[in-house]
């Protein structure tokens, strides 16, 4: 292919391979490795390309100053082929109409392939065909998840929307259900014993599985023996089983507002390997002799058998550690202490301190809510963070330090990528607007700088937008057998050892630990690697999930405040108008660019603005407004807000020239700059 030599990007015809990403308005932009820039689609040269297929481009010749733009010639591979929409049927035939964004193009279904499915069923189609003279696709329904509006459907729609499993398989049912509650003794004679040991669990009130522990005991030389015992799921799954190929293909538990779909089934998760209270568990631990500064002076890693004491709340937890009485106080105080300067050591290495807001629902028994909370982490949260994070970082360590590359064992790295020049540029630009600034002239001096801005922005209308603008602003971690450090937690080594009953990463961690510990092989890089990627995106698709119940729960418990208002922060900013996060209940909706009719607004993206042509009013991302609820659609999980200004809706009277009359929808194919709301992933 011929490119430009600087530029990296084609300067005459030329075919290059990518993923398609679409836009609100139906075009694309196809994202290549062989483009620095990416490719333009417009909508009838898509060829029937989805978002993320795999597509070969025609790119044209480009000329200097002008965008790249092509043609999709070949759909090598679709990223997906089934839809989730509600069933419109007439009297011959019956079409899908798809939920969301990704699917464009509404689905035909013959009447004998709607598998009994009636006219505004929620359902779940399959393309069977697609005729390239055709422009919709012929689908036959596989799955009838019911009447929209219902909790039930709008949940499993949701995991089906993203592809992901809701039940297990029979026959991975009946495999779990033969694994024997006992344990072996002679496999207990075999693991380092704790069972005496003061040891307890510090979890959710509401969680089921309890995948870590803590143990302590003073030692005679004035120093402490912490062990962190993580389930040995690795015991129970073993590789290439019916039970490690259904982890393997799930990857992670994901956790919608009103239940889990865990990683492995019941028995597993909630039984064998969750460390409940007064039962033997196996356990594989990492057990630190550390000094009173909480320096480690000596590490211990292998599997055991423990028997936890207590199952502490962290809300328990934390009433002991404000001053309250209770059992184990002494243990819960010295660990807490020894953690505060573990997190200490960690800020002065270099540490990020994200400290996201986390919304929260109360739900009735039909998963109706009631009301939003805000969960946020105190000392107990942190005091089980910094334990965990001390593991994962010394086992990694362990394999992966002081190992030349030659040399280097293959093992599985939690990595995350120093962040781009430029989104940390634009980001202080936008944190100035509020009188914040980062200090980029070096690492330590951006950490210290971005560490202080969260102090600074804690309890303000501002800090959930500029707490979500930093995390955007950050790469994102995945897992890798390339190990390039942890940036925002500032480790050369990090690992995920310490949640095996909820990602299969740290499987894969164990059992690797282990085969080393015991002076094996080192294992195929390549293989691991595709695990890797499968199981970050995994990953991102159960988060993708997660962030679509809680935006369905939103407008759900919206959707009796129509008319209401509320005061709200401009959140994202787009081609197509602005969304407003309110206040009070961290709700987002859209301010469509339309209803705006006293002036001719542009989107500004540069600056995250819209701005009028005439009078030059400019709507900010991170101004406060007031809003009006319009509407509540629970099929598309979207709010719609009026503005309002002093209490009124902002629409002047039209007088004169009518050339301006807002209608409009902005530049064609620009990015939205919306930003999601993440939860913390380490």
């Amino acid at each position: 292919m011929s490119k430009n030599k600087f530029k990296g990007e084609p300067t005459v015809k030329s075919y290059v391979t990518g993923e398609v990403e679409l836009t609100a308005k139906g075009a694309a932009y196809v994202i290549s490795p062989e483009s620095k820039s990416d490719i333009f689609v417009a909508f009838p040269n898509l060829k029937h390309a989805l978002n993320g297929d795999k597509v070969k481009v025609l790119v044209y010749a480009r000329r200097k100053a002008e965008r790249i733009e092509g043609e999709v010639v070949e759909i090598i591979e679709r990223k997906k082929s089934t839809f989730v929409g509600l069933v419109q049927r007439s009297e011959n035939y019956a079409f899908l109409l798809p939920s969301g964004k990704q699917m464009p193009y509404d689905v035909f279904i013959p009447l004998s392939h709607l598998g009994g499915a009636k006219n505004g069923d929620k359902v779940v189609v399959q393309i069977t065909e697609w005729p390239e003279h055709q422009k919709n696709p012929v689908g036959t329904v596989i799955q009838v998840l019911g009447q929209p509006g219902d909790n039930d459907t709008e949940m499993n729609a949701i995991m089906a929307e993203y592809e992901l499993p809701v039940a297990f398989p029979k026959k991975v049912e009946k495999a779990a259900e033969r694994i024997p509650d006992e344990l072996p003794s002679d496999e207990i004679a075999r693991r380092r014993d704790f069972r005496k040991t003061v040891t307890f669990t510090i979890d959710p009130r509401d969680a089921k599985d309890f995948d870590d522990a803590l143990s302590v005991r003073e030692l005679g030389n004035g120093h402490y023996e912490v062990g962190i015992h993580i389930a040995d799921v690795s015991y129970y799954i073993q590789p290439d089983t019916l039970l490690d190929k259904e982890a393997y293909a799930r990857a992670t538990s994901v956790y919608l507002v009103d239940r889990t779909i865990p990683m492995l089934p019941e028995k597993l998760s909630n039984g064998l390997c969750s460390l409940r209270p007064d039962e033997d568990k196996f356990c594989f631990s990492a057990v630190f002799e550390m000094d009173a500064e909480a320096r480690v002076t000596h590490q211990w890693f292998g599997r055991t058998v423990i028997r936890s004491n207590q199952r502490f709340t962290y809300e328990e937890a934390q009433e002991v550690i404000e001053g309250a009485d209770g059992k184990y106080r002494k243990e819960v105080l010295l660990l807490n202490g020894l953690a505060q300067k573990l997190r200490e050591e960690r800020f002065r290495g270099g540490a990020i301190d994200f400290d996201r807001i986390e919304v929260k629902f109360n739900l009735d028994e039909k998963g109706k809510p009631l009301g939003v909370y805000f969960k946020q982490s105190k000392e107990a949260n942190k005091l089980i963070e910094e334990f965990m994070l001390l593991a994962n970082k010394k086992v990694a360590e362990k394999i992966g330090k002081g190992q030349s590359k030659q040399k280097a064992k293959t093992f599985v790295y939690r990595i995350h990528d120093k962040p781009m020049e430029e989104k940390l540029t634009d980001f202080n630009r936008f944190v100035a607007k509020f009188g914040y600034g980062l200090k980029l002239s070096s690492r330590k001096a951006l950490t210290a700088s971005m560490n202080n801005l969260m102090q600074e922005v804690k309890d303000r209308p501002e800090q959930n937008l500029i707490e979500t603008l930093a995390i955007r602003t950050m790469a994102k971690a995945v897992y890798s057998t390339v190990n390039i450090g942890h940036y925002g937690l500032a480790f050369d080594y990090y690992t995920h050892f310490t949640s095996p009953i909820r990602r299969y990463p740290d499987v894969m961690v164990h059992r690797l630990l282990q085969r080393y510990l015991d002076d094996g092989r080192s294992v195929s890089q390549e293989k691991y690697e595709d695990i890797c990627k499968h199981a970050s995106s995994m990953e991102q698709l159960a988060a993708n999930a997660e962030r679509a119940s809680i935006k369905y729960k939103q407008v759900e418990f919206m959707s009796d405040k129509i008319g209401e208002s509320f005061q709200g922060t401009i959140s994202g900013v787009t081609q197509w108008g602005f969304y407003v996060e309110l206040d009070e209940f961290k709700c987002e909706g859209l301010v469509p660019m339309h209803e705006l009719e006293d002036d001719y607004y542009e989107f500004d993206e540069k600056n995250y603005c819209i701005v009028g042509r005439h009078y030059g009013k400019r709507y900010q991302l991170g101004d406060t407004i007031t809003v009006r609820v319009a509407k509540a659609n629970l099929v598309s999980r979207q709010l719609d807000f009026v503005l309002l200004e002093a209490g009124r809706p902002v629409r002047q009277e039209r007088t004169g020239s009518e050339e301006w009359r807002g209608r409009r929808s902005g530049k064609k194919g620009k990015k939205v700059q919306k930003p999601e709301k993440k939860r913390k992933k380490r």
